[in-house]
């Protein structure tokens, strides 16, 4: 009976996934080992609890270096009536960390004492450490100066929980207890098996229609940063034998196997069948996106005497939804294995920054920006695609759309599972608006300042709505007014009336057409646009080059449903320069510095400048003073300036004071 595509929810796909684990015994530590108590130890799991061997410190220990005394022999020493004590009878030399003579409850520190001879008089000559006798000024209380038996830990007393990562203090504190080793749980050994003829391993050079395989590395690094041991398998060509007997290997001598791509119902996807044909399929589909082809199940190893089967996970290909399907079903699993509780990310209360479109039925995990701009937190959703992995490179944490919602509005407020501590948001710089090369280069230089840029790249116009929302700590924008030939200004005047700010120059450009490297079509102006065969991709609508493009397409009187693909929308420079690389158009308006980065022809037609528009409430804050330190480096400008198509000489002008 096939179950692919019963999407069941989250929940449920847990609860099979669970009920076959404690059936199989499978659902606690799995096992112990007594480790040498080393570095090595660190990050392991403590499998039972530790106690005390010893107290620490077991004898009472000097916490000076001075003289061990009776301290009711001390009493009535005033600064006016000393008391001589005799060397040896009443006190007796001690270093920092020596056990008390017997007799001794106290140390007078070394500073506080003079040695003298036997007339009483100061002897420097003396041996500071063996006097005749020692004249004091000042009573000592019972114990002062000393660390008495178990003052750290007694013995029988509880160290460490089970349960418990180690720690490097933990490690001391082990030691410290008078243990030279500690029981751990083993780590779960996690077997990677990646899928697909179309893969090639890392290094290797690509051709059309080759997919670099580190899918597995990334599963590999989390499996072992959650405490498993993960070995990565060579990839395996789509074809239902190899992977079969790949992953009875595997079987063999791991715990888990995560079956990576193949997880769909295409013809070449295998991963559920092979399940079935070595174990039980538990499930084929669960309601969460991404990666809502997730396979569980259970396999038999083929070793003789083995009395339980083990779980294996089919997992979508597409990166983003290989990476969340670790955090959702490997780490918790690892955790019970290993005896702790399943990670616990930081939440907090964000502002959602535009509208989100999810799927009724599902679970959705979207990608966010955050920041705090003002008073408010913010939460900018990034990139929905599975395959674009730099959406988690880029998320400062995911936001979870239940099930049953069709997505949320703008301005709704939403629980973020944080990726980065909150001391990281505080630092963030929050931009959204046009993008440009020079932001990502920016970014570079503030985070060698302690600062961190976030961006949404959601057009010039997008970025005076964010500005006016208060949303952001500034905007990129290069909008071209078609009445007054000005840029940016008469449309935040519009859009930001009465909102005072500062719109300080980054960059002049150059912006011109991207086409393939020996320009194939022969475009060499906007009016060959409409040539037979010539396709365009275009910017999003009110994005500052899509409305440069409609302001001179409607100067020399060209319409733009006779250009094929004007629809076609991208949102960065360098999506427009990769649809043109990759052939899904034969041109695109963009800058030179992306055509460069693709190895693309540039055929240069305008000149623009591209501001920052910043609120004056933030300009000269803590948070933005190091962007314009990065502004006045010269290494900053240097690299911008070998960037192709671009002028420094307007950079950090202050174009206007508005507002």
């Amino acid at each position: 009976m096939s179950i692919y595509l019963h999407d069941i929810p989250l929940s449920q796909a847990q609860e099979r996934l669970e009920e076959a684990l404690e059936d199989s015994g499978l659902w606690g530590i799995l096992g112990v080992e007594e480790i040498p108590l080393d570095e090595h130890a660190l990050d392991r799991v403590t499998a039972e609890p530790v106690w005390a061997k010893i107290s620490s410190p077991h004898y009472h220990a000097s916490a000076m270096d001075g003289f061990a005394v009776r301290a009711r022999q001390t009493d009535g020493a005033l600064t006016t009536a000393p008391l001589t004590l005799i060397y040896g009878e009443q006190a007796y030399y001690v270093d920092t960390g020596d056990p008390l003579p017997a007799w001794a409850d106290a140390v007078i520190p070394i500073e506080n004492v003079e040695p003298v001879d036997e007339d009483g008089a100061v002897d420097t000559d003396a041996e500071q450490r063996k006097p005749y006798a020692i004249r004091i000024r000042a009573a000592v209380t019972p114990w002062s100066h000393v660390r008495p038996m178990g003052e750290d830990m007694v013995a029988t007393q509880l160290v460490l929980p089970a349960g418990h990562t180690l720690r490097p203090a933990d490690l001391g504190a082990i030691a410290g207890c008078g243990h030279g080793t500690v029981r751990v749980a083993r780590r779960p050994k996690v077997a990677i098996i990646p899928t697909g003829t179309e893969l090639v391993r890392i290094g290797q050079p690509v051709q059309s229609g080759d997919i670099i395989e580190y899918n597995s590395m990334v599963m590999a690094a989390q499996i072992n940063l959650w405490g498993g041991e993960a070995t990565r398998y060579p990839i395996t060509p789509d074809a239902f034998e190899e992977i079969k007997q790949r992953v009875d290997e595997a079987a063999q001598n791991h715990d888990m196997i995560l079956l990576n791509a193949g997880s769909s119902a295409g013809s070449e996807d295998f991963s559920a069948k092979v399940v079935e044909s070595l174990g039980e399929l538990l499930v084929h589909g669960v309601a969460v996106r991404p990666g809502h082809p997730v396979i569980l199940g259970m396999v038999q190893p083929p070793v003789p005497n083995t009395q339980y089967p083990i779980p294996i996970i089919g997992v979508p290909g597409y990166p983003v939804s290989a990476a969340l399907t670790g955090e959702i079903f490997v780490e918790p699993l690892l955790a019970r294995w290993l005896g702790r509780r399943p990670a616990e990310p930081i939440e907090i209360e964000a502002t959602l920054t535009r509208k989100m479109v999810s799927p009724a039925g599902d679970d959705d995990y979207v990608r966010v920006a955050v920041g705090k701009v003002g008073e408010r937190t913010l939460a900018a959703p990034l990139a929905r695609g599975s395959g674009v992995i730099t959406s988690l490179v880029r998320a400062d944490g995911i936001v979870i759309v239940p099930s049953g919602s069709q997505g949320m509005p703008a301005g709704e407020q939403v629980r973020v599972r944080l990726y980065r501590s909150p001391k990281e948001i505080e630092r963030t710089i929050f931009a959204i608006g046009s993008h440009d090369i020079s932001l990502d280069v920016m970014a570079q230089f503030l985070a060698a300042r302690g600062r961190r840029l976030a961006s949404a790249n959601v057009g010039s116009l997008g970025g005076l709505v964010a500005l006016r929302r208060e949303e952001a700590h500034l905007a990129g924008s290069h909008l071209l007014d078609p009445d007054s030939g000005e840029y940016n200004l008469p449309y935040i005047r519009q859009y930001l009336p009465g909102v005072p700010v500062q719109v300080m120059a980054l960059v002049g450009r150059e912006q011109g057409l991207l086409v393939p490297r020996g320009n194939p079509k022969a475009i060499r102006s906007l009016g060959d646009l409409t040539n037979t065969g010539v396709s365009l991709v275009n910017r999003q609508r009110g994005a500052g080059t899509r409305i440069l493009l409609d302001y001179h397409l409607d100067k020399i009187d060209l319409k733009s449903e006779d250009i094929q693909g004007y629809d076609h929308e991208e949102f960065t420079h360098l999506a427009v320069a990769a649809a043109v690389a990759s052939g899904r158009a034969d041109c695109g308006l963009g800058i030179a510095a992306a055509a460069q980065a693709l190895d693309l022809d540039f055929i240069p037609l305008f000149k623009e400048r591209y501001d920052l528009i910043i609120p004056k409430e933030y300009l000269r804050s803590t948070l933005l003073n190091p962007l314009m330190d990065v502004l006045a480096d010269p290494a900053f400008r240097e690299m911008i300036a070998s960037l192709p198509g671009y002028d420094l000489s307007p950079m950090g002008e202050v174009v206007a004071e508005m507002g």
